[in-house]
């Protein structure tokens, strides 16, 4: 009997199908600028460089939990910095980056063939290959009505958006948490972009405004892949629900999803200091500030965008014609249709790029 591939349940890797148009960019005679990926491109922090030096001689494997330096500073970092309150150490684990966390954790939760996956209508795609990588049925919705009426296993939510910029409140997270609970569902609250709000102030879902007195079926998952110059590290976290972290963590020691040793204290070091994170914020909020001018005076409209690293622009056609419009003028981006059916008149543009480059796209545009 022919072997089923689990790559035959997966879409094509989308960034695969801008080969083309990342060509034309490049023959610009002033080069390429890339903004269609979310990499960073300023340096990794050195107290992060000089922390992984110190743990550098880590013969002994280590613990998929954390050290107890890391647990204690992701406590402290979610209690400090996002107001969360009743943590312990029990309640938060070390992620090998968070992409890997979003695409297995509908497997790790045991989930399959009879459970359904929702996330947001526009989204990052590897919230749908997490449901089919476990065989459950993806749903692309939004609203609290929603989670009432098809009773998903698993919710996503990602505040701020990816691709959008979108940020919910604490009022709209409070009602998807209500209904989730009502349905039996674990939430799972992608927060990795929190740290950049512009024009509306992130919040997680773990904030008692929110959640109320009880982290009960609650996951929030953070990165510090944007925030700390870290994506080469491989280095998040998710807390909420004690049950739900130790059965993850669990299951994780049984699959060897363990972080290395010496990125474990690099992430702890970094997790307690605020500095490199305002350093970083500043150095993006002058290349958002340099670029979505230059955009909208080209005849662009800017939709959404309070948070993140990205701007969510759109000329009123299709997202490959405007692809095709800038990359004529060396700018690569990424279309809407990564994104989801509602979204295929925007494109996203990061501002993951130099200064340098970003100065290039503003005059060219």
């Amino acid at each position: 009997m022919a072997r089923t591939r689990l790559g035959d349940r997966l879409p094509d890797f989308p960034w695969d199908s801008l080969t083309a148009a990342k060509q034309r960019a490049a023959d610009h005679p002033d080069g390429l600028v890339d903004l269609s990926v979310g990499t960073p491109v300023d340096p990794t922090p050195a107290l992060a460089q000089e922390a992984l030096t110190e743990a550098a001689d880590s013969p002994g494997y280590p613990q998929v939990i954390g050290t107890p330096e890391l647990r204690s500073a992701m406590v402290r970092y979610l209690t400090q910095r996002w107001q969360v309150r009743d943590l312990t150490e029990g309640s938060a684990l070390p992620l090998i980056g968070t992409k890997e966390f979003v695409a297995w954790l509908p497997t790790l939760l045991g989930l399959g063939a009879e459970d359904t996956v929702m996330f947001p209508g526009i989204a990052y795609p590897t919230y749908a290959v997490g449901g089919r990588i476990a065989g459950c049925t993806p749903l692309p919705a939004d609203t609290a009505e929603a989670i009432r009426e098809h009773r998903p296993a698993l919710v996503w939510v990602n505040s701020p958006s990816n691709p959008t910029g979108a940020v919910l409140g604490a009022d709209a997270l409070a009602a998807i948490v209500a209904a989730s609970r009502d349905v039996g569902a674990v939430l799972a609250s992608d927060e990795c972009y929190g740290d950049f709000g512009w024009d509306a102030t992130p919040v997680s879902v773990l904030d008692p405004r929110v959640c109320g007195s009880s982290h009960d079926g609650l996951l929030a998952v953070h990165s510090l892949s944007k925030s700390s110059n870290l994506a080469g590290y491989r280095a998040g976290l998710v807390a909420g629900d004690t049950d739900l972290v130790t059965e993850l963590a669990e299951v994780r020691k049984h699959a060897g999803m363990i972080m290395p040793r010496p990125v474990q204290h690099a992430m702890a070091v970094l997790l307690d200091d605020r500095d490199h994170v305002a350093e970083q914020r500043d150095r993006y909020a002058r290349r958002r500030a340099a670029l979505r001018p230059a955009l909208e005076r080209s005849g662009f409209r800017i939709d959404d965008s309070q948070a993140g690293l990205y701007l969510w622009a759109t000329r009123d056609e299709p997202c490959r014609t405007t692809v095709d419009f800038l990359a004529e003028r060396g700018i690569l981006v990424a279309p809407g249709d990564f994104y989801g059916a509602d979204a295929v008149r925007h494109v996203r543009v990061a501002l993951t790029a130099t200064d340098e480059r970003i100065a290039s796209a503003a005059a060219r545009l």
